[in-house]
């Protein structure tokens, strides 16, 4: 799946037949299993407002889980049966076979299912790195994240049941809400309420059984962020990794003046390039 122009996807990407490039001495060629479709996949298309942009034409598809088929003389770390996923963003992965380089691609166990696999290398590396680096949690904490149903709020809710964090999960209101909240507690979520509810005097009842959280995540922006804020503890964080309200981050000034909170910021591909091995 190509895209040659910038603009929405659409409209703009295609599905063509290449011809598979000659096998280098350190290529591997892969046989692609599954790949997700993610909003920064459709931004990186769109081509607005996001900071990594492949050059054109480009293959669509950040993330995803393939097969080796066969390696080049040179390579050492990979042998054909094996699972890859890419080792960071841009690789393409909207394709049925693909000739990388070695170090494109990093192996993964091939007994967990695909599409865990497919999904492993963006939203639990996040939620990990988010519970991880901006608060020192330890078990009986809490934290609140907004799109609690989203790919990384769900490797939150596990991660943090895992650490013995409670998680005080804000979603959307929705028809089959009660489902998606069986779901969620299902998955190990403490608390599951709506945007609405973040207004509510009820707010007080969950910090009767948990402290106020230290640590806020957001996705969204806009006035769930604000109503979202106004729980956290004094000197807590609130760690902004998307914006899909497409609407600013809104804070009174009396969350800096007299609260002291810190706003941050995080984005995994960025984390990637900081942490790269041996540098």
């Amino acid at each position: 799946l190509l895209y040659e122009r910038h603009g929405e996807a659409a409209a703009v990407v295609q599905l063509k037949d290449l011809e598979v490039p000659k096998l280098g001495d350190c290529d591997v060629h892969v046989k692609m299993l599954a790949a997700p479709i993610n909003p920064a996949d459709i931004n990186m298309i769109q081509g607005r407002t996001y900071p990594l942009l492949s050059p054109l034409p480009a293959v669509g598809g950040n993330e995803g889980v393939g097969e080796v088929l066969e390696v080049g003389h040179r390579v050492k770390a990979l042998k054909p049966g094996d699972w890859v996923i890419p080792a960071d963003a841009g690789l393409g992965t909207w394709r049925t076979w693909g000739v990388f380089p070695e170090e494109m691609l990093l192996k993964v166990p091939s007994d967990i299912p695909v599409l865990c696999a497919a999904t492993l290398s963006v939203n639990p590396c996040t939620a990990f790195r988010l519970l991880a680096d901006f608060e020192t949690l330890a078990p009986g904490d809490s934290v609140i994240q907004n799109a609690a149903n989203s790919g990384v709020g769900q490797a939150v809710i596990q991660i943090a049941r895992a650490s013995g964090i409670k998680t005080i999960n804000v979603v959307r209101d929705r028809p089959d809400l009660s489902k998606l909240v069986e779901r969620l507690m299902a998955l190990g979520a403490d608390h599951v309420i709506t945007e609405e509810m973040l207004r509510k005097p009820e707010m007080k009842d969950i910090f009767k059984s948990i402290p106020r959280p230290r640590l806020a995540l957001n996705c969204v922006g806009g006035k769930s962020t604000t109503e979202m804020l106004r729980h956290l503890q004094p000197k807590g964080t609130m760690v902004t990794y998307g914006g899909m309200a497409k609407q600013p981050v809104m804070v009174p000034v009396s969350a800096f003046i007299f609260r002291d909170t810190r706003l941050r910021g995080f984005w995994m591909t960025q984390w990637r390039k900081d942490h790269v091995q041996g540098e």
